[in-house]
């Protein structure tokens, strides 16, 4: 692929993971002689890094358009954006997560700029009222293509919005791959993920409190940074209610992830609905025997295949949830093999299987908009 000038449209790289997947691609390409530029409407405290190579820019709100209308607002972000594609004349422009995408398309409408799209969450939450299906309606069309997460995602929309489109799982940090595990585990069941509430870690306290009634030398331990959306306060409510302050634990935010997580015998993903979520992406990596909700729209059935690589569980089922947590348990063999194939994510999911992936579409997109 000859040298290409890309700009990356996203709202802000501030922690997520649809933030992570955008800078990832905007160093990636830079690293390979691309010309990158990426867009944002704001700056967050805690961001996502970005290689000297990268460009960054604001196509944001002044203080004084801050304080204007809705209406007015929306209109100012796509015209501040459609004027700096004029400038740049961008190759193609990557547009990444809900908002960004109809901006981005709104902005290059007639300026002979592919866009190429990206659905980073569940469309059936996000995407489903009656202005996002205006929206959809009006501007997909408009799209030279599109990168969906997970088979779900694609087929929530119109079979004019599939074809042609691809399904790119995320890139795992290679800091997850090959680690060795400790000779000894501890009895410890672990989670990783924003304290947030559809990460439902709620019901994954009541279903470790029915673990723990079988197997009371065993703990848990959720690792994740306060989302401060209340869900915090909710988990310590809920231990405290369970009168398990000595067998559930709130670890605070960890970046070392892949040293603590391998130290658990089990991994457990609970939440009811995602993307495709890098947390059981990781743990997979590491060899983690899992047990995920099975929730939309689909991530987690699109990377296990129950009883081989993991176990799927319906979504709010701590019954099925703690069951599922204590089969493997108890049948050390059948964790371990899960185990074993789970690491074999890493050969779909390592940075330049998923890079080329994205380099492969695009050179298509823009060979089909030469013709």
């Amino acid at each position: 692929m000859r040298n290409l000038k890309i700009v990356i449209h996203l709202n802000t790289l501030t922690h997520g993971g649809t933030e992570r997947v955008g800078s990832n691609l905007a160093n990636r390409f830079a690293s390979e002689g691309h010309e990158v530029c990426v867009a944002t409407l704001w700056r967050g405290e805690d961001e996502f890094a970005l290689d000297p190579g990268v460009t960054r820019v604001d196509v944001g709100l002044t203080e004084s358009d801050e304080k204007k209308g809705k209406l007015s607002r929306m209109r100012k972000r796509v015209k501040n954006l459609r004027a700096f594609l004029k400038k740049e004349k961008p190759d193609i422009v990557i547009a990444l997560g809900y908002h960004s995408d109809f901006r981005a398309l709104k902005a290059a409408k007639g300026l002979g700029i592919p866009v190429l799209i990206s659905i980073r969450t569940n469309p059936e939450i996000y995407y489903s009222g009656k202005v996002d299906q205006f929206l959809i309606k009006l501007l997909y069309p408009l799209a030279s293509g599109c990168v969906y997460q997970t088979t779900g995602q694609r087929e929530y929309f119109a079979p004019y919005l599939q074809d042609g489109t691809r399904v790119i799982l995320n890139p795992v940090n290679e800091k997850f791959f090959g680690v060795t595990h400790p000779a000894e585990k501890e009895k410890a069941v672990v989670h990783h993920a924003r304290l947030v509430d559809f990460k439902d870690q709620l019901m994954l306290c009541d279903a470790f409190a029915i673990v723990h009634e079988r197997h009371p030398d065993y703990v848990l331990r959720i690792y994740g940074e306060d989302s401060f959306d209340g869900t915090k306060e909710l988990l310590e409510k809920k231990i405290k209610d369970l009168s398990a302050e000595n067998f559930i634990f709130l670890m605070g935010g960890d970046c070392r992830f892949e040293e603590v997580l391998p130290k658990g015998e089990v991994y457990a993903f609970s939440s009811d609905w995602e993307g495709m979520p890098n947390s059981l992406l990781e743990a997979m990596a590491l060899g983690m025997p899992v047990v995920a909700t099975d929730c939309p729209c689909g991530g987690p059935r699109t990377v296990i295949r129950d009883g081989e690589n993991g176990l799927l569980v319906p979504i709010k089922d701590p019954q099925a949830m703690a069951d599922a947590l204590c089969r493997l348990i108890e049948d050390k063999e059948l964790a371990a093999r899960l185990g074993r194939e789970a690491a074999k994510i890493c050969d779909i999911t390592s940075a330049d299987v998923i890079y080329s992936q994205w380099k492969e579409y695009i050179e298509e997109i823009i060979e089909k908009r030469r013709h």
